[in-house]
């Protein structure tokens, strides 16, 4: 039974990787100024088999997992309401808010009119997916955002951005998820402050290239001290989604990736935790 579903979760997968456009004979071949090969596509005997390196990109859930600080938000919890010992099998209940610890943002999180989380076509769960490493300017502004000339500063070196990716925003904050008030960075007055994506360069982004999603090493893919969340508003207003809190994206290389996400389906809701991964064929998955 456990193989029978193995084998029918491989091929979902397949028919979504297929869906998103990553198993044509070359996934790259339309980037400008990309001079090395294209990374071959996986197949579903190396899906099957493992030997595929894949990146896991979320956190696990647990009660120190840093939360939006802000009314009704609260930590996730974990019980057991079934014991071997007592009852001879082990199960578990949790609460956890849909915006909590790795997770996805539907488009109707903002903008009202745009897809719940279970209404989202799960062909857009699965795409091509680069990186832009902001790293050092974060280190030096922790309210950093990415701009427009960050971008065309990757173009120039990587390639034009191909239509329908994910893009990965790597600011390095992740390195303080093990500790919240940090992670958060709340100063006196309640702001916070962390990076996030420019407006310029998030409607860039979801417009000009057509990006299915936007996500981030941090609490939001708006910077900490955003109050009109306007990047929210871009990219749900457009009907693409965000993932927030992602982790391990120094693992990633800029571009040749293909991405994964799988949110929890909750019906009628504006986001919720969920698995993403990275498949990283090629030498760059082997780092």
């Amino acid at each position: 039974m456990f193989a029978n579903r193995r084998f029918a979760f491989l091929l979902f997968l397949l028919a979504g990787l297929t869906a998103a456009g990553i198993f044509r004979d070359s996934p790259l071949a339309h980037d400008a100024g990309g001079d090395e090969a294209p990374p071959a596509a996986p197949t579903l005997d190396q899906l099957a088999s493992g030997r595929l390196p894949v990146v896991d990109l979320g956190w696990p859930l647990n009660d120190t997992s840093p939360y939006w600080p802000a009314e009704n938000y609260l930590p996730f919890r974990l019980t057991t309401i079934a014991t071997l010992e007592k009852n001879g099998v082990l199960s578990k209940a949790f609460y956890c808010p849909e915006h909590l610890g790795t997770h996805l943002d539907a488009p109707n999180h903002f903008e009202k009119n745009q897809p719940a989380v279970d209404q989202i076509d799960p062909a857009q769960l699965f795409a091509r997916g680069v990186k832009i490493d902001v790293t050092m300017q974060a280190d030096a502004d922790a309210d950093y955002r990415l701009t427009r000339a960050d971008i065309d500063e990757w173009e120039k070196s990587h390639g034009r951005i191909p239509d329908g990716v994910v893009v990965l925003l790597e600011t390095g904050w992740s390195r303080h998820w093990n500790n919240y008030p940090r992670y958060k960075n709340q100063d006196t007055t309640g702001k916070l402050h962390f990076p996030g994506y420019s407006a310029e360069a998030a409607k860039f982004l979801v417009v000009e290239r057509k990006a299915k999603g936007l996500g981030i090493d941090t609490l939001s893919i708006d910077h900490g001290p955003s109050k009109d969340f306007v990047v929210h508003h871009i990219v749900n207003g457009a009907g693409r989604y965000g993932l927030e809190n992602l982790a391990r994206l120094d693992k990633l290389p800029a571009k040749g990736f293909f991405l994964v996400a799988a949110p929890i389906k909750i019906e009628t809701g504006s986001g919720g935790p969920a698995r993403v991964f990275a498949i990283v064929p090629g030498p760059a998955g082997r780092n």
